[in-house]
């Protein structure tokens, strides 16, 4: 319900400014995109999504940078930095978002434990975000607390 609540709230902000939002998601599946497409006319401020699970996606579809996965993974500031930024080079979109994480159950490491979850937004205009949260749960907890947590900081910067 608090998906919802949040999609529907993003998406009055997005029409009011005349704004469009693409997707970029690893570890949240599609799930972010899934909690926008709920709202009814969310085709007037969703441009489309990417669910850039695998290395080779993210490079593919988004121009991330081999070296930057092989220097920093998947999971870190510098790869959703740039997963954010080729979201909005390959849209017609103006905000973006993206999610790279450790959803669980394995997968972790000490360095980086189940749960970890980096996030990017940029805007066209230039301005970049990115924030890392260690959510804990299922992995269906994991992800649906980093979709909220994506929808929240989207509605903070199309407020602004």
């Amino acid at each position: 319900m608090k998906l919802e609540i949040l999609a529907h709230q993003l998406g009055e902000s997005l029409k009011k400014s005349r704004q469009k939002i693409v997707t970029a998601e690893s570890c949240t599946g599609g799930g972010v995109a899934q909690a926008i497409t709920t709202v009814p006319g969310s085709s007037s401020w969703f441009e489309q999504g990417f669910i850039v699970y695998s290395n080779r996606a993210k490079q593919e579809l988004l121009e991330v940078n081999s070296e930057t996965l092989s220097r920093f993974g998947a999971v870190s500031q510098e790869t959703v930095v740039e997963m954010a930024k080729g979201a909005l080079k390959f849209s017609h979109a103006d905000v973006s978002v993206a999610t790279s994480g450790i959803a669980g159950p394995t997968g972790g490491s000490l360095e980086k434990p189940v749960g970890i979850i980096w996030f990017a937004w940029t805007l066209k205009t230039g301005e970049i975000w990115a924030e890392k949260k260690h959510f804990f749960g299922t992995r269906t907890h994991v992800q649906m607390q980093a979709v909220e947590t994506a929808l929240q900081r989207l509605l903070t910067i199309s407020a602004t």
